[in-house]
């Protein structure tokens, strides 16, 4: 297989993977992939850090507003979606520059981590929801862990879109997941990755965050949340669960006081990037940079852009 070279750009986050990735891509003439698993859904603005739409009337962004937040859309949808995205960007003479936070996208396209033709039934998957919502999603978890301690010890007990395919799996099969998964046939995409990777001390990244979700609380975040439970979006989706989004849904239903929402949504993502830092660690090949200190900045663009080049052709 003839495998097409890309890139990615890749760090936790707050790490600063925006800004750097809009000059990146104007310097080399890129359309960006957003490759983060909450950018995908529409309404969902502020709390998700979206680039604002003239940025993307200069520079063509992908994947992002795709889905409605109580609309299934998983990992598979998002490999698939992305792989068409960049067929149209190369057409154009184009280059396709990967820029996100979420390293399940990032297996699936890059890692063959997906199989193919897995099994699947609206019924079953119907059931395990129920019975989340019902008796709470850490139930679910213990269920998975009683069938497949392995599969269960990767997933996060509040990821219920996970763990509900997970029990579809083995509901349909009678076969432990992680089974299910080594064993079938992997769905390869050919893309050949080079990870350009961002980094900053733990103390600046925990700073960058803190300052970065005071803002957005500043700025529109709760009354983002409150416009979606207005309409129908709310903590039975997924979506909705994520990062800030679930303690402001919080706020409103009277739990808890907005200053309250603003230290659990702080906490969560000190949290989620710690696991991100792990995550990425063992993505390679990668070249890493430390984003600390800003009046480099425009070197650690140079040699970035330096190492895409060298990773070959990008556009043939």
């Amino acid at each position: 297989m003839n495998r097409q070279p890309v890139v990615a750009l890749i760090g936790s986050t707050a790490v600063g993977k925006t800004a750097l990735s809009l000059s990146v891509a104007e310097k080399l003439h890129a359309e960006i992939i957003s490759v983060d698993s909450r950018q995908v859904y529409r309404y969902m603005d502020i709390g998700t850090d979206k680039v604002s739409q003239s940025i993307r009337r200069e520079i063509p962004h992908h994947m992002i507003d795709i889905a409605d937040p109580d609309e299934k859309f998983t990992v598979s949808d998002f490999a698939e979606e992305t792989s068409l995205a960049v067929s149209r960007i190369l057409k154009r003479k184009k280059i396709p520059l990967f820029v996100g936070g979420t390293p399940f996208y990032y297996n699936a396209l890059f890692h063959a981590s997906l199989n193919e033709d897995l099994p699947s039934d609206e019924n079953v998957r119907g059931k395990y929801e129920a019975l989340a919502n019902s008796q709470g999603a850490e139930l679910l978890h213990m269920r998975l862990a009683e069938v497949d301690p392995d599969t269960a010890q990767k997933l996060h007990k509040n990821d219920v879109q996970r763990v509900t395919r997970a029990l579809e799996i083995w509901d349909l099969t009678g076969k432990a997941p992680s089974q299910v998964y080594n064993e079938g046939t992997k769905r390869d995409y050919g893309f050949n990755v080079l990870y350009i990777g961002l980094s900053r001390s733990r103390e600046e990244l925990f700073s960058r965050i803190e300052m970065r979700l005071e803002q957005e609380f500043n700025s529109g975040f709760p009354e983002e949340v409150g416009w979606l439970l207005k309409h129908g979006f709310d903590d039975r989706f997924n979506p909705l669960k994520g990062l800030g989004y679930r303690e402001l849904i919080d706020y409103h239903r009277g739990k808890i006081d907005l200053s309250q929402a603003l230290e659990n949504s702080i906490s969560r993502t000190k949290a989620f990037c710690r696991r991100q830092q792990t995550w990425f660690k063992k993505f390679e090949p990668a070249v890493w940079f430390d984003m600390s200190d800003s009046n480099h900045e425009e070197e650690i663009i140079n040699a970035a852009l330096s190492h895409i080049n060298n990773h070959g052709d990008l556009s043939e």
